[in-house]
């Protein structure tokens, strides 16, 4: 994992928006339905392509293939796992209970979205099929990426958010479903590693979850939830260097009012037990933009840098590189080193297929904002201009 040694890096968390040709073939994929696959692979040569493209021409450092080739962030997993069938019954988060204008908001702004509540459900024991798929992924954005980036990575979902997206009905427990499906991920984690990427590892459940699957938990016992959703990563990642992983948690990627998400303060501690490089944290959404004090009551471990969001992923806004720029210093006060801060985004911005948020004109120019914002920021910490 490269540092901010001259200049502040910059990145993004995954996953970018797809077009309206991808997103329909993915979506008849997941759902069974006959496709063209010489006609998918050819728009996915196109899909990457074009956000490689769009990636490296907004001055981002460390890019990926923005999750083109998925239909979702985790949902793509039943496609190459064995035991998935029939559906969860995923419960909503709280706000998504409390307010149900939100519910209908996002029905009609979404009318047709890839399944993310009504997910394959585990019904038999889990086995990772085949490593093709995976491979050809990685092929792809390899072959297309070539030269483009100071570093490439690619994301994988944690065992976590898969476990409380596609529900347990074999298992029995969750500590059971959480360890069969670290050992069954750990192909595609050592896959990408393999290939040489820099692996990043999605664990919205470490903060998300506190208003799903673990809402009914006291604060005591989340953190313990946490730390064992944390054990599940790193015995799914053993074997790969710490600095060639990252993690990316999140309170999820939604327009609302996130009146029940968890402190960072309460979480950091059990984040920190993580064997990764990086953490990946949201802070330019409003409920937690505060939060880099907690960086003070639990310093970030010498051998981890800060990916904070410098800009957030739900609205049109495209924030001022001025505004990118002080977000940027603060998070370096926070951490102490410029050299251990990458500047990112909250989150991606087509998490799902067919449920992006932002335009995509408005991406491009929110990820050109980081990488202004960035070169602003490197002036001021570094004392002098940066090309």
């Amino acid at each position: 994992m490269i540092f901010s040694r001259d200049r502040i890096l910059t990145t993004h968390v995954g996953s970018l928006p797809r077009n309206e040709k991808l997103s329909d073939l993915l979506v008849r994929q997941e759902a069974g339905e006959k496709f063209d696959a010489a006609e998918m692979a050819a728009e996915m040569d196109n899909a990457v392509r074009h956000v490689v493209d769009k990636q490296a021409s907004a001055g981002i450092d460390i890019g990926n293939d923005g999750e083109q080739q998925r239909v979702g962030f985790q949902t793509y997993v039943p496609q190459r796992m064995a035991g998935f069938a029939g559906v969860s019954k995923r419960r909503r988060g709280r706000e998504f209970e409390e307010f149900p204008e939100l519910v209908e908001q996002l029905k009609r702004r979404f009318p047709q979205v890839s399944k993310q509540q009504n997910a394959p459900e585990c019904q038999a024991e889990l086995k990772y099929l085949d490593l093709k798929p995976i491979e050809n992924e990685i092929a792809r954005f390899k072959r297309i990426s070539d030269g483009k980036f100071a570093e490439q990575f690619m994301t994988a979902p944690s065992p976590g958010i898969i476990s409380s997206t596609m529900l347990d009905a074999f298992y029995g427990s969750q500590d059971k479903y959480l360890s069969a499906i670290s050992r069954e991920m750990k192909n595609e984690y050592q896959a990408i590693h393999k290939a040489g990427l820099l692996l990043q590892i999605d664990a919205p459940d470490l903060a998300m979850d506190r208003t799903m699957l673990y809402r009914d938990l006291d604060e005591a016992g989340f953190v313990k939830a946490v730390e064992r959703h944390v054990q599940a990563i790193n015995d799914g990642i053993a074997g790969i260097p710490r600095e060639r992983v990252r993690l990316h948690i999140c309170y999820g990627n939604w327009e609302g009012p996130h009146i029940h998400d968890v402190p960072l303060a309460t979480i950091l501690p059990a984040l920190y037990q993580a064997k990764v490089g990086a953490l990946s944290i949201e802070f330019s959404n409003p409920r937690h933009a505060h939060e880099y004090a907690a960086f003070k009551q639990h310093p970030l471990p010498k051998d981890m840098l800060l990916i904070p969001g410098v800009v957030e992923t739900t609205s049109n806004f495209v924030e001022h590189p001025e505004v990118v720029a002080r977000r940027i210093e603060e998070a370096v006060a926070a951490v102490g080193e410029r050299e251990r801060v990458i500047a990112s985004t909250d989150c991606g911005f087509g998490t799902f297929t067919n449920r992006e948020w932002v335009i995509e004109p408005a991406v491009w120019l929110k990820l050109r904002s980081i990488r202004q914002g960035a070169d602003i920021a490197s002036s001021r910490l570094w004392g002098r201009k940066v090309a």
